[in-house]
């Protein structure tokens, strides 16, 4: 009798731990995927559909003949790839040379507005009477809606009635003829101005914001050993202001290479050959020829080029942050 009871008690002991390996939801597991569904849902409604029908779109033949029904349109394979990497066919050298163009205009507006940043964010690091009236200031462009930023700078370069012709001719007398500012060569400098106006507030907030993570006791440091000014700023701030380097500068390149709005409010419907930057040079490629098969071309290029351009930065940034 003691060894049946003995063996019904191993035996029920012996299956406990298979009841216990058995896994059971918890009481809202479902919380997290509901909560990022909605998130989920809208990227790929605004963003994932769009950039795989545009892919899909720069493998046909869709021209205004077949806009009604683009479905129709005749599959072309890679015709509209190859046309538009053609540099001695009209479509390929104007995409040539509007890609030199926006390389150009992406080098001085990033660079520029980027030194502005840096300038006026060490400038006010330190605490004086108005440094938030300051702070305030700089940040207006950004905190201005791009519409009207640019609206206002295509009045003031108008070449009659503009401020600026009307501050450097008539106030301050300088010899000459009022200059297009809006037209030919000087369009370029123009938008880049325009450009690096809208941008370099962002770079002054966002390194500002970094420069508040580093520590004033590195400062009153380095100056007892003797460090001016610009050897504390090469070897205390840059270097500690590189994660936020890293991430504001492809930020600022992916966002200038892109940019259309600027070149497009202030230029309107055709923009001049000193401006056609890349994403107006598209989409006139598109809506003004009415082939949007090619102009899908383009924009496909353009992602694998920016794609390109950020990988190779972000894998050399990471292998100089293991070396350091």
């Amino acid at each position: 009798m003691t060894a049946t009871t003995t063996t019904r008690k191993s035996g029920a002991a012996g299956k406990a731990p298979r009841r216990g390996n058995r896994k059971t939801r918890r009481a809202g597991w479902w919380l997290p995927y509901a909560l990022l569904a909605p998130a989920v849902l809208f990227e790929l409604v605004i963003h994932v559909i769009p950039m795989a029908t545009g892919i899909w779109i720069s493998f046909l033949k869709l021209t205004k003949m077949y806009i009604a029904n683009w479905g129709n349109a005749p599959f072309s394979g890679l015709k509209n790839y190859q046309l538009a990497l053609d540099f001695n066919s009209a479509v390929g050298s104007g995409l040539l040379k509007s890609f030199l163009i926006t390389a150009a205009f992406t080098v001085l507006v990033v660079a520029i507005s980027w030194g502005l940043g840096m300038a006026a964010a060490v400038a006010l690091q330190k605490s004086f009477f108005g440094r938030g009236f300051f702070r305030t200031l700089f940040l207006i462009p950004y905190a201005l809606p791009m519409y009207a930023g640019v609206i206002a700078w295509k009045f003031m370069l108008q070449k009659d009635n503009g401020a600026l012709n009307h501050f450097l001719f008539d106030n301050l007398g300088l010899p000459g003829d009022k200059p297009f500012w809006l037209i030919g060569d000087n369009a370029f400098v123009s938008v880049v101005i325009v450009a690096i106006w809208r941008l370099w507030p962002f770079a002054f907030l966002m390194l500002m914001a970094g420069l508040q993570s580093i520590p004033n006791d590195v400062y009153e440091a380095s100056a007892v050993d003797g460090a001016k000014p610009l050897r504390q700023w090469s070897a205390i701030t840059l270097p500690m202001l590189r994660p936020v380097n890293m991430v504001l500068l492809l930020v600022m390149f992916l966002w200038t290479f892109n940019d259309f709005n600027t070149p497009f409010v202030l230029f309107g419907g055709s923009q001049p050959p000193a401006g056609d930057l890349i994403s107006f040079h598209i989409y006139n490629a598109s809506f003004l020829t009415w082939n949007f098969g090619s102009g899908a071309a383009m924009s496909v290029l353009l992602l694998l080029f920016l794609l390109l351009v950020s990988g190779i930065y972000l894998l050399f940034m990471n292998r100089r942050k293991d070396r350091a």
